[in-house]
């Protein structure tokens, strides 16, 4: 039994990233490069449960003598910023989103206060009686 507590969640089943060390990767590169009989190669792979890829990469950071490259690197954290940081961000994109409709409100009360003006000349020109230019008879 592993002392490492049990995985919860929808996730639980997905498989774990595998991780090889520097050691490892060159003693399989070194073993795949000494392999000359037709499919030796591919049984190899197959036995480790590697990809042609695997090979292909890890030659060459070994051919451009990076050792440390063939370590795996540490998972890197995206989210490293604290509480209040999140929180300031939060209420800044809150802030944006409040002033973007504040601004398509004011718009919309000035189109309305127009057309209110409009609607004003319009029933006062109505209301007025109008002059006949001819004298009737």
């Amino acid at each position: 039994m592993s002392s490492e507590p049990e995985p919860k969640g929808p996730r639980a089943e997905r498989p774990k990233r595998r991780r090889f060390s520097a050691e490892y990767k060159l003693r399989i590169v070194a073993e795949y490069d000494a392999l000359t009989e037709p499919g030796a190669k591919g049984a190899l792979l197959r036995r480790e449960g590697l990809y042609s890829t695997h090979i292909l990469d890890w030659r060459l950071a070994r051919d451009h003598g990076a050792l440390q490259a063939l370590e795996p690197k540490p998972p890197v954290r995206k989210d490293t910023k604290s509480p209040a940081e999140k929180e300031t961000e939060r209420l800044r994109r809150e802030n944006e989103k409040l002033a973007a409709e504040l601004a398509k409100t004011q718009k919309a009360l000035t189109i309305l206060g127009k057309a209110h003006e409009l609607l004003q000349l319009l029933s006062e020109e109505v209301d007025t009686p109008s002059r006949p230019s001819r004298p009737t008879e």
